[in-house]
């Protein structure tokens, strides 16, 4: 990565409010063009691995971003006690359980606008966190979740 591709230093987060944040709040970065030409359209850093905790405040946050959320698509095995849907702000939020690995999780708004986003593991550490969505949010990202994980993790 050039120096030229480094985030802003004054734009980022300081590392204490990754430690103060608790699960069920929202850590999501979202691809800010319109082409929708990478891999990946955002990526989310949740808190742990419950969805009933961590799952409503990415579906508040995204909706006042992208309108309402209809649907959600994740690995069962990587998350705790999966329902088959929530109600989240009086919208009923549909789950399902698909082998998309755990590194992704993906969105549907409307009927069929998908949106893929990676997923942090909420154990990954501030400045792997801060590097894999700088990575997965990039327009023109061709590198899939896993990569970006495996190449951020091994960097910290």
């Amino acid at each position: 990565m050039a120096a030229s591709d480094s985030p802003d230093p004054l734009k980022l987060l300081p590392d204490a409010i990754h430690q103060a944040v608790k699960p069920g709040a929202a850590l999501l970065r979202l691809e800010t063009t319109q082409s929708r030409q990478g891999l990946l359209d955002g990526a989310w850093w949740p808190r742990s691995r419950d969805v009933r905790i961590e799952l409503p405040a990415l579906i508040t946050a995204l909706t006042a971003h992208l309108g309402p959320i209809t649907r959600v698509g994740l690995d069962a095995s990587a998350w705790r006690d999966v329902p088959t849907r929530l109600v989240i702000d009086g919208q009923v939020v549909h789950l399902d359980a698909d082998p998309v690995g755990d590194d992704t999780v993906l969105v549907t708004r409307g009927h069929n606008d998908h949106f893929a986003l990676l997923v942090v593991p909420p154990d990954t550490t501030a400045d792997a966190a801060r590097e894999a969505m700088a990575r997965a949010v990039r327009a023109d990202n061709i590198t899939q979740a896993t990569q970006i994980l495996i190449a951020t993790t091994a960097e910290a």
